[in-house]
């Protein structure tokens, strides 16, 4: 005989609520890659950078790499706005509002630099404020009695968003060279508003859990500052002294860009600056709270420690992938004006003359192999692993993601040294580095979320996807910094030195740099004490 707890999954449904999220987010994701993906040509092209047309490839990279800071840097806002105040569903809609309006000032001041770099800032805040609330949103609307069923959600999740970057990549470039920047980033606009409206039509339906109001005396940083404040009679607070050091570190890397002294780095402006002030508040705060963590215990549960221990450590992990986004998001900045330089092969008969026509368009590559990667990995690279002896564990896939991404851009290398010559170089070629950095990505980027997942503790889970959000900023910071290093004449004159183009010698190094994080990654990996947080049945 069946019991009703037995018949319960079969006869739970979908939540009526959930295609209105769903909605949502594939019409937000093809906004974000529609702009992000035409962002850098786009630039190149205009005169809002006010500088020579040799200088405004070096420049546009610059802004592409600062405005995927922002969007990875604000989910620290959003989140912090929706767990103390408004809670996700509010949090969602007024950024989402934001969102919008960046995007009309993309398409009413493409001619205005003021205006254009508003809309830009207004989208990497309205973007990252609801990042990291939208897949925990759709996690509020499931219950016991049907929670078998959010598998399927947030797989359609992970499908719109590659569907949507899929389209937006290879539709948005030939938009903007046939209709212009307006129209360009205009659609993105209309395709956000329409998100927003989406999301907003189910406002009657969704479950909304109340925000906590900070009322959690066990969280993350709750715990650090218990740890780091704490004294203990006759002892002193090293931690503590660490931790005072990085914040001072970080005032002092601010006042140096405010009052820009002499040896201070021109290249360094307010992105990168807070960027590094961020960096040595992270750093410093937690190496001073893994000295004293143990002065908690007693003033919290056993269990809140050692889960903000176990956070401390996933964020050595986040620490060593943040090469990996340094290479992988500069498909959009330096693999385009690459590509820009390489010849498309319409005269191929295999080539789909009739849809690509930019290099721009190549990024859809990244997107289509990913819903081709991922079922071969599951489905036939993993057993065959497994039947070899080789257990493809989440640090070991994390490990070699990263390696793949250092031999993609050995080939974008080699393709620069074939242009170099003077060769004409087919854009074709670019499939390559495309293919490998794209299984790099899968191996990192999806492995990453799965390994923090086991790692933390429920509690500490959100605090977790801030700090992988702000994996990618800082992968981004290191983009942004070795641009600033290639502006120095001297470096400038040791890369000729070298016989090497500026561009292939950049590729190379950061080929060298992945290759140096992985080794770093596998040498942790074995050190690192793996847990399992996965929530027993009942619980």
């Amino acid at each position: 005989m069946t019991t009703t707890a037995e018949a319960m999954p079969q006869a739970a449904k979908l939540p009526r609520q959930i295609p209105y999220i769903i909605g949502n987010e594939a019409c937000e994701r093809f906004s974000f890659y529609g702009m992000r993906n035409i962002l850098t040509p786009f630039l190149v092209s205009t005169m809002l950078l006010y500088a020579p047309e040799a200088e405004r490839a070096g420049i546009a990279k610059d802004v592409f790499h600062s405005f995927v800071i922002g969007v990875y840097f604000f989910p620290l806002l959003g989140g912090w706005l929706s767990d103390r105040f408004f809670g996700k569903y509010n949090t969602v809609m007024w950024f989402s509002l934001i969102y919008c309006a960046g995007h009309a000032c993309l398409a009413a001041f493409d001619d205005n630099r003021t205006g254009f770099y508003t809309g830009l800032f207004l989208i990497a805040f309205g973007s990252g404020g609801i990042k990291p609330l939208v897949v925990s949103f759709v996690g509020d609307q499931f219950t016991q009695a049907n929670k078998h069923l959010a598998k399927i959600v947030f797989d359609a999740f992970y499908w719109t968003i590659n569907f949507g970057s899929f389209f937006a990549s290879l539709l948005m470039p030939i938009f903007l060279r046939n209709y212009g920047p307006a129209v360009a980033f205009g659609i993105p606009g209309i395709l956000m508003f329409i998100a927003t409206v989406i999301f907003w039509m189910g406002r009657r339906q969704y479950v909304r859990v109340p925000p906590t109001r900070g009322q959690d005396a066990d969280s993350f940083f709750n715990v650090a500052r218990t740890a780091l404040t704490a004294r203990v009679s006759g002892q002193a607070r090293p931690g503590f002294v660490v931790a005072a050091t990085g914040a001072a570190l970080a005032i002092g890397i601010m006042l140096c860009w405010a009052t820009a002294p002499a040896w201070w780095p021109g290249g360094f402006e307010f992105v990168i600056s807070a960027c590094l002030a961020l960096g040595a508040l992270i750093a410093f705060g937690g190496i001073g709270t893994a000295m004293q963590l143990e002065r908690a215990r007693g003033r919290h549960p056993d269990e809140a420690v050692d889960s903000v221990r176990s956070v401390l450590r996933i964020l050595i992990v986040f620490a060593i992938v943040t090469p990996f986004w340094s290479l992988f998001d500069q498909k959009a900045s330096t693999w385009i004006l690459q590509g820009n330089e390489m010849r498309v092969p319409h005269e191929a008969w295999w080539w789909p003359s009739w849809l690509v026509k930019e290099p721009a368009q190549m990024q859809a590559l990244n997107p289509l192999f990913v819903m081709l990667i991922i079922p071969f990995n599951n489905i036939v690279l993993y057993p065959v692993l497994r039947r070899l002896g080789f257990e493809p564990t989440a640090l070991k896939r994390m490990g070699w993601g990263i390696a793949f991404s250092g031999i993609a851009w050995i080939a974008a290398g080699a393709i620069q040294l074939h242009l170099d010559s003077g060769a004409s170089t087919s854009l074709a070629w670019q499939t390559l580095p495309y293919i490998l950095l794209t299984f790099g990505e899968v191996l990192v980027s999806a492995t990453a979320l799965e390994f923090a997942y086991s790692q933390a503790s429920f509690a500490m889970k959100g605090v977790i996807m801030a700090f992988w959000y702000l994996s990618v900023t800082f992968g981004n910071l290191w983009v942004l910094l070795t641009n600033a290093a290639v502006r120095n004449e001297a470096v400038i004159g040791r890369i000729a030195n070298t016989g090497l183009s500026e561009n292939a010698f950049l590729m190379f190094f950061f080929a060298g740099f992945a290759f140096l994080a992985a080794l770093v990654f596998a040498w942790y990996a074995k050190r690192y004490p793996m847990q399992d947080n996965y929530r027993t049945v009942g619980a």
